[in-house]
């Protein structure tokens, strides 16, 4: 059993004392002792070993005490698997070498066994959860189909990713084929994940934004449903779209245990789109980190006055940014523990 239940118990929606906290990326580039790692090993090479990935998923846990963790990777491994060449460049970011661009291109896209092509994943999951000691729930994650073709098509990061547009708007029959391809890869991922011992899984759509709401609806949402559904008897799952506030109203119908939201909407709009039926997550700028630490108290607690404690989960509207002071991080974390309504 888990000692610290209170992400669980929010994701069913149950009545809870104060709601649960953790923050996107906070395995990662704000740490001194992460940046310690990073000195050392490259990026997938951290992402591939067991004992590197499970130390840095930790490395928040002990220093602040979340109530979940997430577990050190990245979702560009899933087309790594696919057969598609992914590295990470030193001030560019992703880097796909050979972009996908024709129907060939997409035939040559490979459905994996995840087990083979992911296995250190699964591994990391398993050292990860003898680190944490039932202490707290794991979560494990995912992009969603639009954000990784995004990747796949546009060869890099973008503003626009005007390149996978052009190809989902004139190659529909190409895009599909490689969106239910993702699909079905992550699909899989994702169930070993639970096997592994991942007691939630979070879809990150974070290009989702960059559609019109009839495209989100064609070219995202509907595979982000897909896995949702794929997964809901086997573990909670939490879906979270960056700008896409349009969407909350649809993806509320859907069997998703909790939406994820960033900070373009307020915490009454989520509430009245979603009709006040499902947990939340989020929605605090990660920017505001950057205030006095009095002052993120005080807006932490603001935020959860206005969402209210009871299905929700808080958390920043995006990852955490690399600059943030290790004190504002931790006011963040702690007005939400002495949080009292």
């Amino acid at each position: 059993m888990i000692k610290n239940d209170l992400y669980l118990r929010a994701l069913k929606g149950e009545s809870v004392e104060r709601p649960p906290v953790w923050m996107m990326r906070q395995a990662g580039r704000y740490l001194p002792e992460f940046i310690a790692i990073r000195e050392k090993y490259d990026f997938f090479t951290r992402c591939r070993t067991p004992e590197l990935a499970s130390e840095i998923t930790v490395q928040p846990i002990r220093r602040y005490g979340m109530d979940a963790a997430i577990l050190f990777s990245d979702i560009l491994v899933v087309p790594q698997a696919m057969n598609i060449e992914v590295e990470m460049k030193a001030g560019v970011g992703p880097w796909l070498p050979n972009p996908i661009r024709t129907q060939k291109d997409v035939d040559a896209v490979l459905v994996p066994d995840v087990n083979e092509e992911l296995g250190y994943v699964m591994e990391s999951i398993k050292v990860t959860k003898q680190m944490l000691n039932n202490e707290i729930p794991l979560i494990g994650f995912a992009g969603s189909p639009w954000t990784i073709l995004c990747y796949c098509i546009q060869g890099q990061g973008s503003k626009n990713f005007d390149k996978a547009k052009e190809f989902c708007f004139t190659q529909p029959v190409a895009a599909h084929t490689l969106l239910q391809k993702i699909t079905d890869t992550t699909i899989a991922y994702l169930k070993e994940k639970v096997k592994a011992g991942v007691n939630a899984v979070q879809i990150f759509d974070s290009w989702g934004g960059m559609l019109s709401p009839v495209d989100y609806q064609e070219f995202s949402w509907k595979y982000i449903n897909q896995i949702i559904e794929a997964l809901k008897e086997e573990a909670p799952v939490i879906a979270f779209g960056k700008g896409c506030w349009f969407a909350l109203e649809e993806m509320a119908k859907s069997n998703a245990s909790a939406l994820g939201v960033d900070w373009t909407i307020t915490p009454q709009m989520a509430r009245k789109f979603t009709n006040n039926n499902i947990t939340l997550q989020g929605n605090f700028d990660p920017s505001r980190l950057l205030s006095p630490p009095a002052i993120i108290k005080k807006m932490v607690t603001q935020m959860i006055n206005d969402f209210g404690k009871d299905k929700y989960i808080v958390n920043l509207g995006h990852g955490i940014l690399p600059n943030i002071p290790l004190d504002n991080a931790k006011a963040f974390i702690d007005a939400v523990k002495e949080y009292k309504s």
